[in-house]
């Protein structure tokens, strides 16, 4: 049996900060990821970040998440990478799978004072006619693939989606030396940042608005040889005679995110259900604790926004589990989730931002109505 102050799981930015807040303050953290790196979408990105910077303004993502880890471990946490947190259990018990290869795997059981959920986001999947065939995948593995494993998914790719993932995704392809065929959006608008969509203007990507695609053509093999696409109706049907076909061997989807709610789930936290966010997220306070005593929750499983409101909601959950366990005083945490909170609703800014500032106080608020005091897991 392992003893830790705090078991964080999930090693992406909002785990990784909560990892620093807690091993700066003095407790024994344990930080568990199923992947083979920590960082999470941080070593993906390879752009650089908006806004202050207090927000990292002008550094690229992949550079953050090296300072992180580096912050990390001279903050004496532990990390377990390959490793699936796989049961919550009464006397805070942890059961971890541990190991890469079948033969070296480990079932370990931690006990921890403390749990920080930070498991991030999900990609979401639009089925078409052949979306299981191979050469169609999301733009996040996809976006893997090229920056984390140096290795193009195709050769001529069509983005359905034209949200900020896809802009960027599909800059970062050609940049990969992929040619984008085109950009498939059923809004009549485009989702993402004008800036980065001039980007790819510029580049020769045709932006296709009010279509989407109706099937993947594959080849003898099964594989994808190209989509056929067609124009939508004002209730996003596609309009019959519209239809062309579209030449590539890959088909990337960038269709949002929805919050990984396994492990909260597991826990048995209370759940709400918000469009703005993208599903169910966990209720939690002002701390980023949840219904369960012990149980914080931080970064994308909260509700999907973006990297910089997943470190600051790491660091506030970090505070708070370094507080309830007596390294910090009531009012040096309730000082720092001050200054965090500023800044989260610094970023929460403009008619999108807003309008995620106003769901998540009312999850907040929700919490305090309806939870009150977090009861322990039985």
């Amino acid at each position: 049996m392992l003893y830790r102050d705090v078991c964080i799981v999930g090693a992406g930015p909002a785990g990784l900060a909560a990892a620093i807040e807690a091993g700066k303050a003095g407790a024994s953290v344990l930080l568990v990821d199923l992947n083979m790196r920590p960082g999470g979408q941080l070593f993906k990105q390879i752009h650089k970040f908006f806004g202050s910077s207090a927000h990292h303004s002008g550094t690229r993502g992949c550079t953050i998440g090296r300072q992180l880890l580096k912050e990390a471990l001279d903050s004496g946490v532990e990390i377990w990478l390959q490793s699936t947190v796989i049961g919550f259990f009464p006397g805070n018990k942890i059961g971890i799978e541990r190991g890469a290869d079948h033969t070296e795997k480990q079932i370990v059981t931690v006990t921890a004072k403390k749990v920080i959920i930070a498991t991030g986001a999900t990609e979401n999947a639009i089925r078409f006619e052949g979306w299981t065939a191979p050469g169609v995948m999301g733009a996040g593995a996809a976006q893997t693939m090229i920056n984390v494993n140096h290795v193009r998914p195709g050769n001529k790719v069509v983005m359905l989606g034209s949200g900020n993932v896809g802009l960027i995704v599909s800059y970062q392809l050609m940049q990969a030396g992929c040619e984008v065929a085109a950009l498939v959006e059923a809004a009549p608008k485009i989702g993402g940042y004008a800036v980065h969509a001039a980007k790819i203007r510029r580049a020769g990507v045709p932006i296709l608005l009010r279509h989407t695609i109706v099937a993947a053509v594959k080849d003898p093999d099964g594989c994808v040889c190209g989509c056929n696409i067609a124009a939508v109706d004002d209730h996003f049907r596609p309009v019959p005679g519209t239809e062309e076909t579209i030449d590539c061997d890959t088909i990337t989807i960038a269709a949002g995110l929805k919050p990984t709610m396994d492990l909260v789930k597991l826990a048995g936290c209370a759940l709400t259900f918000n469009p703005a966010f993208g599903g169910y997220v966990p209720l939690h306070s002002r701390r980023m604790e949840t219904s369960r005593a012990g149980f914080f929750v931080a970064g994308d499983t909260t509700g999907v926004e973006e990297a910089n409101t997943a470190l600051e909601e790491g660091r506030i959950a970090g505070i708070s589990a370094a507080e309830d366990l007596g390294l910090l005083s009531s009012r040096e945490a309730g000082l720092m989730r001050g200054e965090i909170w500023t800044r989260l609703d610094s970023l929460r800014f403009g008619p999108f931002g807003l309008r995620r500032k106003t769901e998540k106080e009312r999850i907040l608020q929700a919490f305090e109505s309806e939870i009150g005091t977090p009861q322990a897991l039985s």
